[in-house]
């Protein structure tokens, strides 16, 4: 299965429409994905249509190695991220729930997760992705979000619905490839496939608890009132 907007892309799609308050974030702005390593011809140009002046990386040396992006001749500024403090085999290795993994991503990679916040003032059209787009993509985007002013139950469900999107053949063929490595592992389907709106739900409130919101998570980590004043004006129209 491929996605409609981009042949060949994992899970890309546009963040334009959310509710924010008396406005919506605008279309053609911010754009989430997984891994654009299986991209031909048509994907390419289909990319190329999305006008992207910006592409923010969120995987680490060894999955960028293994997959690199296929961007033909696309001339775009591309930004690495990170945000995994080792590396992606060792959530699988450690079997720690999503909520675990989310909460180690705002704690250990906090000045990434800034970076990522930065990259996306930088430049529009951007598009940030990891290799499924659905943790790390997804609380980079959801924080972003929260941050400029989007609805709380509307950047759960921007998150959620990448579980959706996962094609079958997709989920089951990495379920049993990861399987085959951790037999025993309990956590393993819910890291690889599933996107639960309560785990959302979850790291939000957490940050609400230990700093007050998500833009202020940010502000804790160095962005600035200026910074978060412009996310909100370039994500959100009609506010």
């Amino acid at each position: 299965m491929s996605d409609p907007l981009v042949p060949g892309a994992v899970n890309l799609r546009d963040v334009g429409g959310l509710p924010a308050g008396r406005g919506r974030t605008r279309s053609g702005v911010l754009y989430r994905s997984g891994n654009l390593a299986q991209l031909e011809q048509p994907g390419v140009e289909a990319l190329a249509g999305l006008r992207l002046r910006r592409i923010i990386d969120l995987r680490d040396d060894e999955e960028v190695a293994h997959a690199p992006s296929r961007l033909g001749t696309l001339e775009i500024t591309m930004q690495r991220a990170p945000l995994f403090l080792g590396s992606v085999a060792s959530f699988f290795q450690d079997d720690i729930p999503l909520d675990e993994m989310y909460r180690r991503i705002v704690d250990d990679s906090a000045s990434r997760v800034v970076e990522v916040v930065r990259g996306i003032l930088a430049d529009q059209p951007v598009l940030v992705h990891c290799t499924v787009g659905k943790d790390r993509t997804g609380v980079t985007v959801a924080l972003a979000l929260a941050a400029a002013g989007v609805d709380r139950e509307a950047v759960v469900a921007d998150y959620a619905r990448t579980e959706a999107l996962l094609p079958p053949w997709r989920n089951a063929h990495v379920v049993a490839k990861l399987r085959e490595m951790h037999p025993e592992a309990v956590h393993l389907e819910d890291l690889a496939t599933r996107s639960p709106a309560p785990v959302m739900t979850a790291l939000l409130d957490d940050l609400a608890a230990r700093f007050g919101s998500p833009a202020e998570y940010l502000r804790a980590h160095g962005m600035t009132d200026a910074e978060l004043d412009a996310l909100g004006d370039v994500l959100v129209a009609g506010t």
